[in-house]
């Protein structure tokens, strides 16, 4: 199926285009990626580890500018003897196995990438561990997802994932979202990064520009206060380019998105957790009025999940969705989003993602339940911001549908 330009819409809206090192940058984007070149060749040869972060929300162009930076530092590593990149070894890591099968995809066009430059952390650590390899600069993307405490499920038996990189390479540059934490065991906050960093030779820089959703900023900025709890009035519109709207019925919304998926592609339906497992048929089913469909299941496909036909017949995660583009998204709000007489209010107990929570001694008890009421709303920040042209919304909750279908 083709656009109107003549570029199909497979083509058009894979996340290996969208995040393309042959894509153009914006001036202060080529300015970024050579000032990130310069901190790296400035620190190869210093005593100490490195560390430059970018902070930005979803959609601020992040991981565009990594695929840039590190195309730009593997063609100088492996073609310029007179580089002080020559002949480093350098890794891109990103603890998300979605995005890992993108960037891999991307390296099997580049002339001076290959496949086995991307890892995950924990692979990494462990073949360094094992004297297997060596690492001079690390680009990590996602770092928010980067584990904080042992994890036996991911074979990582360290204190911090962050740590441990910090303890191999010379230079490490790293993107980070604090409101894209999600999980118990890769938390973080600015605070707690900043803390690990301090001893380190470090700078920063904030991205602001939002690339991805074609909305107006009054749109964004709502989105902003909804996930930390601050229940405005929607805008009356997205923006003159964006699709905004609320729906009575999941199964109606359902039916606009794949409308949208059959005229432009990568439209999908996502939500939050909040929905027991019924296990019906072996899937596990969401189920709102006339709306019946099974959560995402695991992809075992070097397709991203969202580029997969079949999935127009499932609900997308934030663990299928994290970092990728939808060109319209289908948000449902589950049972745990609700609207009280206290305002926006996330009712933990119809939490159903077990792992989300899982045991943390580290954390102060007596913040234990806001921290858990963040992640959840996280999740909703990310859930939200996919979508480049157009946003759809429905509560399960009766009172949250109504206020916002009313304002």
């Amino acid at each position: 199926m083709k656009g109107g330009d003549g570029v199909s819409f497979s083509t058009a809206n894979a996340a290996t285009t969208k995040i393309s090192p042959d894509l153009p940058l914006t001036a202060s984007q080529t300015r970024l990626v050579q000032r990130l070149i310069d901190f790296t060749t400035t620190h190869l040869t210093t005593p100490q580890p490195a560390i430059f972060t970018l902070y930005g929300d979803a959609g601020t162009g992040k991981s565009v500018v990594l695929a840039h930076l590190f195309t730009q530092l593997q063609t100088l590593a492996r073609t310029d003897p007179h580089s002080l990149l020559a002949d480093t070894t350098n890794y891109f890591l990103v603890n998300h196995p979605e995005l890992l099968k993108v960037y891999r995809e991307i390296a099997g066009h580049q002339a001076h990438l290959f496949k086995k430059d991307f890892q995950r952390p924990t692979t990494l650590i462990n073949q360094i561990a094992q004297g297997k390899t060596t690492a001079d600069v690390l680009v990590i993307d996602e770092a928010h997802l980067l584990l904080s405490q042992a994890d036996h499920y991911n074979n990582f038996y360290g204190t911090n994932q962050l740590a441990s990189l910090l303890a191999t390479a010379k230079v490490v540059i790293l993107v980070f979202d604090e409101t894209q934490v999600l999980r118990f065991k890769s938390f973080w906050t600015e605070d707690r990064l900043e803390s690990l960093l301090a001893p380190y030779p470090h700078q920063s820089y904030r991205l602001t520009h939002q690339f991805r959703m074609q909305a107006s900023d009054d749109l964004v900025r709502w989105i902003n206060a909804f996930t930390h709890r601050d229940l405005r009035p929607l805008p009356a519109t997205g923006g003159p380019h964006y699709d905004l709207r609320v729906f009575d019925d999941a199964e109606a919304m359902r039916q606009t998105i794949v409308a949208r998926d059959r005229a432009v592609g990568l439209s999908r339906i996502v939500s939050t957790s909040g929905y027991p497992s019924t296990l019906d048929g072996g899937k596990h089913y969401i189920t709102e009025g006339r709306f019946h469909l099974p959560w995402d299941q695991y992809n075992y496909t070097a397709t991203p999940w969202a580029e997969l036909p079949q999935t127009i017949d499932e609900v997308g995660s934030i663990y299928t969705c994290q970092g990728f583009d939808l060109n319209y998204v289908g948000v449902i709000l589950g049972p745990p989003i609700r609207l009280t007489a206290q305002g926006l209010t996330v009712d933990l107990t119809k939490y159903t993602d077990v792992e989300t929570f899982k045991r943390r001694d580290d954390l102060d008890p007596h913040q234990l339940t806001a921290i858990k009421q963040q992640l959840v709303l996280n999740s909703i920040n990310v859930l939200m911001k996919r979508g480049v042209h157009g946003l759809y919304l429905y509560a399960h909750d009766p009172k949250l549908r109504d206020f916002l279908r009313q304002h």
